[in-house]
């Protein structure tokens, strides 16, 4: 069970401000999703696989397929800021 000393000490830990009125809602509203879990404790579920994922996907990355890469003259042929055969950019630091 969730008391108005855990709501405030939450409130304190995200640095937010919570008022009198706004603890005793929240501390309510916890404790009923608490309650609400604890009906999910009493489903009878031994004969339920465990489950990582609700929906049935699996590897969905294609395969690693090397490719020759553009040449370096297409790469820079549209930019003006080029140097020694690499772009060139402002100096930052």
């Amino acid at each position: 069970m969730i008391t108005k000393e855990d709501v405030e000490h939450i409130g304190w830990l995200a640095r937010i401000e919570i008022s009198e009125q706004e603890t005793t809602e929240y501390m309510e509203k916890l404790n009923s999703v608490l309650a609400y879990f604890g009906q999910l404790d009493e489903l009878p579920t031994e004969d339920v696989p465990p489950t990582y994922h609700v929906a049935e996907v699996f590897n969905v990355f294609r395969e690693d397929v090397v490719k020759e890469s553009l040449p370096q003259e297409e790469v820079l042929a549209n930019t003006e800021h080029k140097q020694d055969g690499a772009f060139k950019s402002p100096k930052i630091v």
